[in-house]
């Protein structure tokens, strides 16, 4: 690959013309999200939620927040974000809660929450302000990502992500740069891979 295509790829997702980003979308979305921190089987001892900058600028997520409800619930629990600038092509890593199991710690967390997440299913929504939300499957201009995983999900972009489990993550295919707004289709079960931003 020549040196101006590494470039690019440096600082963020290289789309080809027929492979723009979907309207409405953010640069900045869900990138990774694993519930099963702590539980049997786990590696890791916190469950994660990992943000990715997609574009080509920084962006200035301070006041945004991420927010978590049951695969079926209708209350949600919020860690709000108060610092941080994602730059382009990087990640930001926020710490949830521990389980009494696994061995390794994280990366160092660029933010820490205390949200109890799913081993097998969850809903989780990026908004762009600190507001809690309500319902099962809220809506408004203030989510700039949400992602449904597990098919008992009863909201999601398109159809849900596969389901997670105490070994595995939801993450976004391409490292990270697809978006089609399809949970199904933009993510796929793997290892977990916690990245923060020195990443």
């Amino acid at each position: 690959w020549s040196s101006a295509v590494l470039s690019v790829l440096s600082i963020g997702c290289l789309f080809a013309p027929e492979q723009a980003q979907a309207a409405g979308s953010s640069n900045i979305v869900i990138a990774e999200a694993y519930g099963g921190g702590g539980n049997s089987g786990s590696t890791y001892k916190n469950d994660f939620i990992l943000l990715f900058n997609r574009g080509t600028t920084a962006v200035n997520i301070a006041g945004w927040s991420v927010q978590y409800a049951s695969v079926a619930g209708a209350s949600w629990q919020k860690t709000d974000l108060t610092t941080g600038t994602i730059p382009a092509g990087g990640y930001y890593l926020i710490q949830q809660a521990a389980g009494g199991g696994g061995s390794v710690d994280l990366p160092t967390p660029d933010a820490i929450g205390t949200i109890p997440m799913g081993g097998t299913g969850f809903k989780i929504a990026l908004c762009n302000n600190s507001t809690q939300l309500s319902g099962s499957c809220p809506t408004g201009t203030s989510i700039v990502d949400f992602v449904g995983a597990g098919a008992t999900a009863n909201c999601s972009e398109g159809s849900p992500a596969l389901a997670p489990s105490n070994t595995t993550s939801v993450q976004r295919v391409s490292d990270g740069c697809q978006d089609n707004d399809n949970n199904s289709m933009d993510f796929v079960a793997a290892a977990p891979n916690p990245r923060n931003s020195a990443s």
